[in-house]
C-alpha cells in the first residue's frame, strides 16, 4: 500500500450575520460552522431567525499533507478540535457581504501564521466528529515522530583570542571598551 501525499475534502463554511453591538458597526459577519463535503455555494441563505442570517458562505478544498501532521495534531489537541477559517474584506464595494472566504485550515502553525497580520480575520471553527475523525486518521497513518539529536560543538576553543573586541588603537588592556583618543596622525587622514 502506497501512502498518499495529501487528500483533499470540500468544506461548507457557514457564516452567521447578526446586528453589530456598537453604532459603528451595523452588521457583525463570524463564521460559526463547517458542513463536510459540501456541493459549491455562494451566500446562500440556509437559515433566518430574526435579525440574525446564516449564510453557507462558500465551499473550499480542505487540503492534508503528509509533511504538516503534526500542525494537524496541535489542532486536534486543543481543547475545542477545530478548522481555521480565513476571510478577508471584499473588494467589491458595493455588495451585500463585505467578506471573501479565502482558506480553510486544520493546521493549527498555519492558523497562527495569518493570525499574525492585520488584513485577514482568522476564525476557530469547532471540527464535526467525522471530520475529527478523518484528520486523526490521516495523522495516524502518516505522522513520524522526530528523533532530536542534540548538536555536537567543534572542539576548536574559539574563547581564547578576544577577537573583535574594542579598538586597536587603545593600547592599554585595562579599559579596552573606551572611545580612542584622537591624534595628529587621524586629523591629517
Amino acid at each position: 500500500m502506497t501512502k498518499e501525499r495529501s487528500v483533499t475534502m470540500p468544506i461548507g463554511v457557514v457564516v452567521r450575520k447578526v446586528r453589530g453591538v456598537t453604532r459603528w458597526q451595523k452588521w457583525s459577519w463570524r463564521p460559526v460552522s463547517v458542513l463536510p463535503g459540501a456541493r459549491p455555494a455562494n451566500w446562500d441563505v440556509l437559515r433566518t431567525e430574526g435579525d440574525a442570517v446564516e449564510y453557507h458562505a462558500a465551499t473550499l478544498s480542505l487540503e492534508l499533507h503528509r509533511t504538516d501532521t503534526e500542525a494537524y495534531l496541535a489542532a486536534l489537541a486543543d481543547r475545542t478540535p477545530s478548522i481555521y477559517v480565513i476571510m478577508r474584506p471584499s473588494d467589491e464595494i458595493e455588495s451585500d457581504v463585505p467578506l471573501d472566504v479565502m482558506l480553510v485550515t486544520a493546521s493549527a502553525f498555519e492558523g497562527q501564521d495569518y493570525a499574525d497580520t492585520s488584513d485577514v480575520m482568522v476564525e476557530k471553527v469547532p471540527m464535526p466528529p467525522g471530520l475529527i475523525a478523518w484528520v486523526q486518521d490521516f495523522c495516524d497513518r502518516h505522522h513520524e515522530d522526530e528523533i532530536f539529536t542534540k548538536r555536537r560543538r567543534d572542539k576548536k576553543r574559539v574563547d581564547l583570542e578576544e577577537d573583535g573586541i574594542g579598538d586597536p588603537r587603545i593600547r592599554q588592556l585595562s579599559d579596552v571598551y573606551r572611545s580612542p583618543v584622537r591624534t595628529s596622525k587621524d586629523v591629517l587622514q
